[in-house]
């Protein structure tokens, strides 16, 4: 065979860029499957790029609300890791997805939602969610960084920030996996030093359940909805989950030890910088943000633990700004992965300048909002991979068949998007039964993925929704030829 071509995923054959483990290589695949002689890596990266995402200060800001429903210590402890486990489960059935199909996560829902049905999530959901987090990311890490050196100006070091993340995204799989190495051992010494400094000078000996608390709600609706705060941010993930597992080998214990390590790297991190921001909160004086908290209790260490929140904006942000690329090429823009990382960091960087004023509020707005609507995608996706036997590598050019126009699958995500909306409960939006009933605590999430799966398994086995006898597009993956750009490593890249 050519040594610049390779079997597919698809089962066709590929042009081979012999990408494999370079590092400082800049990334030639677009979002077409990952040729087989480009597998490659071991299962354990995923905990490591997972486990470096999580340990950043956002979670811990999500902790630091935990006071504010009035929940005891232990409520508080047991609500971070129901919620972090049931999402890092979640998470790491997705990222098992994409090592067997070599097909990043959101063109696996083509298969339900069918080739343009599948814009509308990713447009709005998808793209929305890797935009909304770079700039949640960038906020936190500029805020800390002129914290420490007060001469910069915010919107300079968010600039910065910014620049740096779009060089790393450009670069692309290989570079993020081995920054994201270095970033999960030095971060996991970070967060120690702020975990131990800050705890052993705020410790008041726990707290307990407080009724007057300003959320109260209700002890179990409390605890429900702090338990969605962190269910909430890795459902924000999901939809990325095999973006950073499909060049891994397709072989049944790569793939099992692949969904174990995401597992553990999202659980563990999560868990345990959760509790450390609760501990942190509980500590926190009237009207104090989430970094004057930190840098007032980190005492003599507060340098040090600023720079590790400043640091812990890049281990999240590659993801983020990559996960969009893929999201803007997904919705066939016809853009190099390179310009579509250049718009993602630009469109982030300006909503962190409008966003900087009244964060933390902004912050939960778009992380439920993203979430409510992604949980039903979730749902449909794992039941399709199952029961619609997406597993089946046979099935993967169907993901690249622009016939396919819609599917079932848009339908029952709508439906269920539908019936969660009386549910919702956000500041400028609480539906009906929410409104009625606060003592429920936010039941949203759970509502949609069930309602999503309930609707797909009623209209999975129904005819086709909507076929074209042609293609939209003409060549053999849905890829129109003319509107196929070079990368910046000179090679085809497919919008």
């Amino acid at each position: 065979m050519n040594p610049d071509v390779s079997t597919a995923s698809t089962g066709e054959l590929a042009e081979d860029f012999h990408y494999r483990d370079k590092i400082a290589a800049v990334e030639p695949y677009g979002v077409d499957a990952i040729p087989d002689s480009e597998r490659h890596g071991k299962a354990v990266s995923q905990f490591f790029i997972w486990f470096a995402a999580g340990m950043n200060f956002p979670i811990m800001v999500l902790g630091f609300s935990g006071v504010s429903f009035g929940l005891s210590l232990p409520m508080a402890v047991t609500a971070i890791v129901a919620g972090s486990f049931v999402g890092a489960v979640v998470m790491g059935i997705l990222s098992r997805m994409g090592g067997r199909l070599g097909v990043a996560q959101q063109i696996q829902a083509r298969g339900p939602l069918g080739f343009f049905g599948n814009f509308v999530p990713v447009a709005y959901v998808n793209v929305f969610a890797g935009i909304g987090w770079a700039s949640v990311t960038v906020i936190l890490g500029a805020q800390a960084l002129t914290t420490l050196v007060p001469a910069i100006p915010f919107w300079v070091g968010a600039l910065g920030l910014v620049i740096v993340q779009l060089i790393v995204a450009v670069f692309g799989y290989n570079m993020i996996h081995y920054l994201e190495r270095i970033l999960a051992v030095v971060l996991f010494f970070g967060f120690v030093i702020i975990t131990v400094v800050s705890v052993s000078r705020g410790w008041q000996g726990g707290f307990d359940t407080n009724p007057k608390a300003p959320f109260w709600i209700g002890g179990w609706g409390g605890w429900v909805t702090f338990a969605g705060y962190f269910l909430s941010f890795l459902i924000a993930w999901w939809p990325f989950a095999s973006d950073y597992s499909r060049y891994l080998p397709d072989e049944d214990h790569i793939n099992r030890a692949t969904g174990v390590w995401t597992w553990a790297g999202n659980f563990f991190s999560l868990a345990w910088l959760g509790v450390a921001g609760a501990l942190l909160g509980s500590s926190a004086l009237s009207g104090e943000t989430p970094i004057q908290a930190l840098e007032r209790m980190t005492g003599p260490f507060h340098v040090v633990a600023l720079l590790i929140v400043l640091t812990s904006s890049f281990s999240q942000n590659f993801l983020n700004v990559y996960g969009g690329a893929i999201s803007v090429q997904t919705l066939r823009i016809p853009v190099s992965r390179r310009t579509a990382v250049i718009i993602i960091c630009a469109v982030a960087y300006i909503i962190s300048l409008w966003a900087d004023e009244g964060f933390e509020a902004k912050f939960k707005n778009f992380l439920f909002m993203g979430a409510y609507l992604i949980a039903p995608f979730g749902a449909i996706l794992l039941l399709d991979y199952v029961f619609g036997h997406r597993h089946d590598r046979a099935r993967i050019a169907e993901l690249y068949d622009s016939r396919r126009i819609l599917e079932w699958g848009f339908v029952a995500w709508v439906g269920a998007a539908l019936v969660s909306m009386p549910f919702w409960n956000l500041s400028f939006f609480v539906g009906p039964i929410a409104k009625a009933h606060p003592h429920w605590g936010d039941l949203t999430y759970f509502v949609g993925f069930v309602a999503g799966g309930v609707f797909y398994l009623l209209t999975y086995r129904l005819p086709p929704l909507w076929h074209r006898e042609k293609p939209v597009f003409t060549d053999a993956h849905g890829v129109d030829p003319s509107a196929v750009v070079v990368d910046d490593a000179g090679s085809p890249d497919p919008a």
